[in-house]
C-alpha cells in the first residue's frame, strides 16, 4: 500500500489545484486505458481512495460535511456526479423547475398528479371560463398568460376564478382514476 501523498504541488493541474487529489496518478500502478476520457479516468480512481479521503474532498466541494449515515457507495456515487456536472455541465433550467414541480407534489401527496401529464415547453393550453378563452403558452422556465409570465398555473388559475384552484387541474392536465385505469387495461 502506498503512503497518500498530502502535498498541494502534487496535486496541481494546469487550472490551480484539484479537488480530486489522484486526478493525473495512477494510484494501483495500473496502466490507464487511452479511450477513457479525463473525467472517466477521475471517476474510476474515487473507488481506490481512502473514505478519509472521499469525506475530505466532500468537506472542499460542499463546505459542510457529508450527510450522516451516508455510505461509502453512495458518497463515490455524488462525488462522481459532481464531476461529471463540472466537465459536462448541471441540469437545465427547464429540467430543474421539472423537478422542483415534482418534488413539490409529491410532498403534498397530491393524489391527483401524474408526473406524466406535464405539458412540454412550447405547449399552448386552452381553457373556457365563464364565457372567455384563455391561452396559456408553457415556457421553459413558467408559464406566458396575458402577456406575463408566472411560475405556476395555479397562479393563473387563481387569476382567472378570483379563487383557489389547482393550476393543473383548471386546465385539465391530472388523469382520473378510471382513465388511467381504463388505459393500463387497453395495452
Amino acid at each position: 500500500m502506498k503512503p497518500e501523498i498530502n502535498d498541494a504541488s502534487a496535486r496541481q493541474d494546469a487550472g490551480g489545484p484539484s479537488l480530486f487529489p489522484a486526478r493525473h496518478s495512477d494510484t494501483n500502478g495500473r496502466a490507464r486505458n487511452p479511450g477513457l476520457t479525463e473525467v472517466e479516468i477521475e471517476i474510476a480512481e474515487l473507488i481506490d481512495r481512502s473514505t478519509r479521503d472521499l469525506r475530505l474532498t466532500w468537506r472542499q466541494l460542499h463546505r459542510t460535511r457529508p450527510p450522516q449515515g451516508l455510505s461509502r457507495d453512495l458518497l463515490i456515487r455524488a462525488l462522481a456526479h459532481q464531476l461529471q456536472e463540472q466537465t459536462r455541465g448541471g441540469m437545465s433550467r427547464a429540467l430543474r423547475r421539472r423537478l422542483q414541480s415534482l418534488a413539490g407534489q409529491f410532498e403534498k401527496r397530491a393524489a391527483s398528479f401524474d408526473p406524466d401529464v406535464v405539458p412540454k415547453t412550447g405547449t399552448t393550453l386552452v381553457r373556457q371560463w365563464r364565457g372567455r378563452t384563455h391561452t396559456v403558452l408553457v415556457c421553459e422556465d413558467g408559464f406566458e398568460y396575458d402577456g406575463q409570465h408566472h411560475r405556476s398555473l395555479t397562479v393563473i388559475a387563481e387569476r382567472i376564478t378570483g379563487t383557489h384552484w389547482s393550476g393543473p387541474r383548471f386546465f385539465g392536465l391530472t388523469k382520473r382514476a378510471g382513465a388511467s385505469a381504463g388505459a393500463k387495461a387497453g395495452q
